[in-house]
């Protein structure tokens, strides 16, 4: 249906402007009932779409700052591949304190989901030791020696407990504020372990030199896994050591 499923939130609805949104969906600014909002208009499934909006309310609910859907006249948070979300104000983090303030945030995030069933179709690092596919990652098109150097990295964090980490928490996916931090592009979330999320800028994470190690070299290939083979990927591997 395309765009023409904003009606679904009134006949009033207007596309302002579009927005940055990254490859997977085309994002716009938008006036619902007069207010400003963001729409995203992807492919992903109902059962992601529901996923990721049911997440989105309970950590709305519990307090932190995320893009809150907004739903449509018959009560549903997405229809025919859109979704509607709350508008929200700030800039991307700058100083070691802004990091901290984030790295905090996330933690929320992670306390807050401890036992949340997994995205449909993902997979965690720990899944990805014993199989090659999942929703983004296809190991098997990844040249054998560097698969095996992103599962060494994977095997340092076996065991541990998992949450919902953000996936993408770079600076165009944070907004800061005097008075809070937003995390905002929920497109990478999915559950597994959530140093993955806390490899930031100055170690805001505040981790000792073995564990920052460990969550770098996890980070590193997860991003090379994820996105292979462009040019990022290519050089996220090169970060990650040799077997």
């Amino acid at each position: 249906m395309g765009w023409e499923a904003l009606r679904q939130w009134g006949e009033d609805v207007v596309r302002v402007e579009p927005l940055a949104g990254g490859v997977a969906n085309d994002v716009w600014s938008v006036r619902v009932g007069g207010r400003l909002a963001v729409a995203r208009l992807g492919r992903r499934s109902d059962a992601d779409l529901a996923w990721e909006t049911d997440l989105l309310v309970h950590l709305d609910r519990e307090g932190l700052t995320v893009p809150v859907p907004i739903p449509a006249a018959d009560g549903r948070l997405f229809a025919d591949g859109v979704v509607v979300m709350t508008y929200l104000e700030g800039g991307p983090p700058e100083s070691p304190d802004d990091w901290r303030r984030v790295a905090g945030t996330l933690r929320e995030v992670h306390r807050l989901t401890r036992g949340w069933p997994q995205r449909p179709g993902w997979r965690s690092s720990a899944d990805l030791l014993h199989v090659e596919t999942g929703t983004k990652v296809d190991l098997g098109a990844m040249p054998p020696e560097g698969v095996a150097r992103c599962r060494a990295a994977w095997a340092r964090l076996a065991g541990r407990e998992t949450c919902v980490v953000h996936g993408d928490p770079n600076p165009r996916n944070i907004l800061v504020t005097a008075a809070r931090v937003a995390l905002i592009d929920w497109d990478e979330s999915h559950v597994d372990v959530p140093d993955l999320d806390l490899v930031l800028p100055g170690n805001a994470a505040g981790f000792d030199d073995d564990a920052l190690d460990v969550a770098a070299q996890a980070s590193a290939a997860w991003e090379a896994a994820v996105c292979w083979d462009d040019d990022y990927s290519v050089k996220r591997l090169a970060e990650v050591r040799p077997v």
